[in-house]
């Protein structure tokens, strides 16, 4: 049911949230998307790092959703505080398939149904790790066994390790050099500073969300912008409190002295 103060303002959801399907149009995100496809074209295993925040999450879950299920199974893990053999088993049952205990048995298993996959289906897993800075020196010392397909001849699935600006400098360490050789691209997102760019990312959030006219001004886009560093989610959190402050004052738009307040709320 959609929140009432979403509903006072015509909303469907809240802008920068998790209902989010359409993102705005930057260099970064075309450059993500580039990348992107290029993994699928040539499988393997890609780095996204960026601070907390700033729409690594949100940009891979939009590029997900344009994949046709039919030639892609996206699988998407954020718990990654477990040991490896927990990761494994997750994978296995959003495979559709019965976990065994062994660890060797849990490879031959999902590997087996991988290469399945590729040669009946015609089909690329996608697995995405998000917060994997988390993730146990035993999984990524592992992991390059677990990838090496017939020899390493045959690339058969996507992995994305997703994580904070520590991720890329964590797998360059000499104990994690096999599996540092096998990534083939690197990506950065940085915080959304630029002004215009910031900009069309709220205007183009509110108009998804449904909103038929201006509800915030540019000095109010400004100050979520300096507010919030330039990162997605901090705008969406600074807009979801203002919206709901907006609604108590039964006002049809986001004053400044709105947007003010609901930063001086989340600084609490």
């Amino acid at each position: 049911m959609m929140a009432s103060y979403l509903n006072h303002f015509g909303l469907t959801h809240l802008p920068l949230g998790k209902s989010t399907t359409q993102l705005w149009d930057s260099k970064a995100l075309s450059e993500m998307s580039t990348r992107f496809q290029w993994l699928l074209d040539s499988p393997g295993v890609g780095v996204l790092t960026g601070e907390p925040g700033v729409g690594k999450t949100a940009a891979l879950r939009h590029l997900c959703q344009s994949l046709d299920p039919h030639q892609y199974q996206v699988i998407y893990h954020c718990e990654t505080d477990f040991g490896r053999i927990d990761l494994y088993r997750q994978l296995a049952i959003d495979f559709g398939l019965e976990p065994v205990y062994r660890r060797a048995e849990m490879w031959r298993m999902l590997k087996q149904h991988i290469q399945n996959l590729h040669e009946t289906q015609h089909r690329l897993p996608v697995w995405i790790i998000d917060e994997a800075q988390n993730l146990t020196t035993d999984f990524f010392r592992d992991f390059p066994s677990f990838i090496n397909f017939a020899f390493d001849s045959k690339p058969l699935m996507t992995i994305w390790f997703v994580g904070h600006t520590s991720l890329e400098s964590l797998l360059k360490r000499n104990v994690y050099s096999a599996l540092h050789s096998r990534v083939q691209l690197f990506l950065k997102f940085e915080p959304l500073d630029d002004p215009d760019e910031f900009k069309k990312m709220i205007m183009l959030a509110f108009n998804n969300a449904g909103a038929t006219s201006t509800m915030v001004t540019d000095t109010g886009l400004n100050l979520i912008r300096l507010a919030s560093h330039g990162r997605f989610r901090q705008a969406g959190q600074i807009i979801n409190v203002a919206l709901q402050l907006g609604a108590k004052q039964n006002l049809n738009h986001l004053p400044d002295n709105l947007i003010e307040q609901s930063i001086k709320e989340l600084q609490r």
